[in-house]
């Protein structure tokens, strides 16, 4: 039987789909075929498998050669296949046993030589590999992102020639090295290098707990991007599944994942001069954006005005939903987007208002702040100030209002751990019916809340979104089942600007 079948998967987004490999050697003048909707470099892998079959000292079959990759209506592209390709070649031809084939996935890019080299989009691979129950052969530049999937057996090869060595028992392949279970969740900048700043440090915490959206508006200089860079460290560490979604995005992306840090929350400070696709992902073949790269993380907007009004405006669905759909003629990608958005900007284009150095009109002040639009600021729970540090404050030794991240991070664990028993999530992500069982208000705080809504002018947005934070602000100062007044005041102040 000149017929044999290797398995292998795709990449579509973040999912992996399976792809069965079918190859069929039959009479006739020799030649191979691809077929099953391949994209040019896997029509390539017809030479690459040709020549890396000859270099590892195997016969590649004088006859007319048939590759079918199925299913036929999912694109292939990328030299994923080239591995099973050459394996399934060999098997047809009776030079590496059939059966030993049944229960393994492969994937790997050939070289001329018969060297594997690696791939993107292994973790995702994987992830369904272990779900099926099946083991999983990679290439050895794959092994480290291998080693962060637990429960699935995966073999890591150099060469062609080794995967079959192995599949005739005459070896075995070795297995990635796991890595430190914590992967470095508490890494990074520590808050303690900042002096002063007790409001903002006060809204970081807030935002930390609830994971809420943060504007920090305030003069060059005054520690707007030391604030951003020091949130990661105080929230929560990512959970196992939490930190192998956040890698596997990374792994579509064909970014390496930082094996060191790999349980740390992301922090994505993309440049004010980014498209709207490098913001929220996209192309021929849709690949995730720095909203999707910062999931489950921080992303970091410095000079928010700075950027284009259409790329901010593109902000504002993931910002409600927490995932984006990209959407091309012939395919739908969708990627996870539950990010935590930190915005800075300057209160004016010099960036002086309200010192004599500043020479800004108040029409150029009004065009530089209407740069962000009405329903972005609305989807943003906290806006705070951040004002000039005294120089004498920047010499002196840290106070005890400098506290450091551990400090803060314990009373960010702490408050959050309230949230988590009460409703399964962050406040900032609880539901409609959620809100209105967990933050009930007495009669006259509710008369009190309508009347400053009112006041203020505020959409039913903001009505649900500071009653979240006021939610926050109460698990802080000790989880009262009511909210209070001073809750909702201080809820209500962070939406000033």
């Amino acid at each position: 039987m000149s017929l044999a079948v290797t398995l292998s998967r795709a990449q579509e987004g973040i999912a992996a789909p399976q792809v069965v490999v079918e190859v069929h050697l039959s009479g006739g003048l020799p030649c191979t075929n691809i077929v099953g909707l391949p994209e040019a470099a896997v029509r390539e892998a017809r030479d690459r498998v040709r020549v890396a079959i000859q270099c590892t000292a195997f016969e590649y079959p004088s006859r007319r050669v048939t590759v079918n990759l199925a299913p036929a209506e999912l694109p292939k592209d990328g030299g994923r296949f080239d591995l099973p390709i050459a394996l399934g070649i060999l098997a047809a031809s009776g030079q590496v046993p059939r059966d030993k084939l049944d229960d393994c996935e492969f994937l790997g890019e050939l070289a001329l030589t018969g060297a594997l080299r690696g791939v993107s989009g292994v973790l995702p691979a994987l992830l369904r590999a272990r779900a099926r129950g099946r083991r999983v052969v990679v290439p050895r530049e794959n092994a480290a992102e291998a080693a962060l999937v637990p429960d699935v057996d995966v073999r890591v090869a150099d060469t062609l020639g080794d995967v079959c060595g192995w599949l005739r028992g005459a070896h075995e392949l070795s297995m990635p090295v796991g890595i430190p279970s914590d992967g470095g969740a508490h890494a990074g900048p520590n808050l303690h290098d900042v002096r002063g700043q007790l409001q903002a440090r006060r809204a970081l915490e807030i935002t930390a707990v609830g994971g809420h959206h943060l504007l920090l508006m305030g003069p060059p200089g005054t520690g707007k991007t030391m604030l951003a860079e020091r949130l990661p460290g105080i929230l929560p560490p990512l959970s196992e599944s939490e930190a192998l979604e956040t890698c596997a995005i990374l792994s579509v992306a064909g970014q390496a994942t930082d094996l060191a840090q790999w349980r740390r929350r992301p922090f994505r400070s993309p440049h004010h001069t980014a498209s709207a696709v490098a913001l929220v992902g996209g192309g021929s073949y849709p690949r995730p954006g720095e909203i999707s790269l910062a999931h489950n993380g921080v992303l970091f907007l410095d000079e928010l005005p700075e950027f284009s009004r259409h790329v901010l405006e593109a902000l504002r669905e993931p910002m409600e939903s927490g995932h984006i759909l990209i959407s091309r003629a012939a395919r739908q990608s969708t990627f996870p987007a539950q990010f935590q958005l930190v915005a800075a900007m300057n209160p004016c284009p010099c960036g002086h208002a309200g010192d004599p150095r500043c020479q800004c009109t108040p029409d150029q002040i009004q065009r530089y702040r209407s740069r962000i639009s009405g329903p972005l600021l609305d989807r943003i729970d906290l806006c705070v100030e951040v004002p000039p540090v005294p120089l004498a404050d920047l010499g002196r030794p840290a106070g005890a209002h400098d506290e450091d991240s551990a400090t803060v991070r314990a009373r960010v664990l702490k408050a959050r751990r309230q949230a988590l028993m009460r409703a399964g999530r962050p406040n900032a992500e609880i539901s409609k019916q959620e809100l209105e069982r967990d933050c009930a208000l007495g009669p006259a705080e509710r008369r009190w809340f309508e009347s400053a809504l009112e006041r203020l002018g505020l959409s039913a947005r903001a009505y649900h979104r500071v009653l979240r934070v006021a939610r926050t602000i109460a698990d802080i100062d000790g989880g009262a089942a009511l909210l209070e007044r001073e809750h909702l005041a201080e809820a209500l102040q962070y939406r000033r600007l």
